[in-house]
């Protein structure tokens, strides 16, 4: 099936469903029940890209974490944001990312540890039209968005942290590109305040998660990832297109890699700088995991993909 989709064959089907039930493991934030309504995203998220012959993917990420110390973007997302980028780059699938000026140095560390020195970062300030990102992207061709771990707008029409902190003052609208474009529209989150979690019904967050009514992104996606931890879901798009794309297989998997991961996350705290934004200062850890933990789940998803 060189240079095309596999079939969602029954087999195919089954192991992504697998593979979402790794990364939808309870982290402390009672998303149970968030997994259980978007069951399926992860298999339709890698359809998406997997049948386009010529995949363009705009990624949105940066999660800026202002009472951190030092105030900066947490570790989770562009981590797995680069780590796909990177696996989608080496079967020549071009990606480009945008961010907010704050986060943007994490950002750029975190596309250079993973060998993309060429890979474009496009940025806007807070409160900043996001026009220009717009023209942007549809001159580069983007047809497919990914917001990773992406903070978006609630009812009352700002974005806030898990704890409910608004910000606006510090967020870029990059909810307007996301939506602005005709591109296909693909979500991660693992909170319910970020970007494509306006998929999922504001009562089902409100209910179960803390601040969930007052924090729920209204914006939704047309294909929406729940994870334990926004980056598990990047590791869980890599490992579902090694299985819907046989030809794009060996390279895809090769990224699949530890070291690889433990290297951006590196990168990022140390040049970024980035933090855990669960303990609030730089770590080598991803919303207060060890990395042992995060590795476990890669591996976990590495087998999968290997066996079918």
């Amino acid at each position: 099936m060189n240079g095309e989709a596999a079939p969602l064959s029954a087999c195919a089907r089954g192991t992504i469903a697998a593979m979402e039930r790794v990364i939808q493991t309870d982290v402390g934030r009672n998303t149970g029940p968030l997994f259980a309504a978007a069951a399926g995203g992860l298999a339709a998220a890698a359809a998406a890209i997997a049948r386009r012959d010529q995949p363009v993917l705009g990624l949105l990420s940066g999660f800026y974490i202002p009472r951190a110390t030092p105030p900066a973007a947490e570790t989770d997302g562009p981590l797995g944001a680069a780590l796909l980028a990177g696996g989608l780059a080496a079967v020549g699938v071009p990606c480009r990312l945008a961010t907010d000026v704050l986060c943007a140095s994490a950002c750029a560390a975190a596309v250079a540890a993973a060998g993309l020195p060429g890979m474009p970062i496009d940025t806007a300030p807070a409160g900043a039209s996001v026009a220009p990102l717009l023209a942007t992207w549809r001159q580069a061709g983007v047809n497919l968005a990914l917001a990773v771990e992406r903070s978006g707008p609630a009812r009352d029409g700002v974005p806030h942290t898990m704890r409910g902190i608004p910000l606006d003052s510090y967020a870029a609208p990059l909810h307007a590109l996301f939506l602005g474009g005709t591109w296909e529209r693909l979500a991660i989150g693992d909170g319910g305040n970020e970007i494509g979690m306006g998929s999922l019904p504001h009562a089902l967050i409100a209910r179960h998660i803390a601040n969930g009514a007052a924090i729920a992104c209204t914006v939704p996606a047309d294909h929406l990832v729940v994870a334990g931890v926004s980056n598990w879901g990047c590791y869980a798009l890599l490992a579902a297109l090694a299985v819907l794309r046989p030809d794009w297989r060996a390279p895809l998997l090769a990224w699949l890699d530890p070291a690889r991961d433990e290297a951006i996350l590196t990168a990022m705290v140390r040049h970024g700088p980035a933090v855990d934004g669960v303990i609030g200062r730089p770590a080598l850890s991803v919303d207060g995991l060890p990395m042992a933990v995060h590795h476990e789940r890669l591996r976990e998803l590495h087998k999968l993909a290997t066996a079918a």
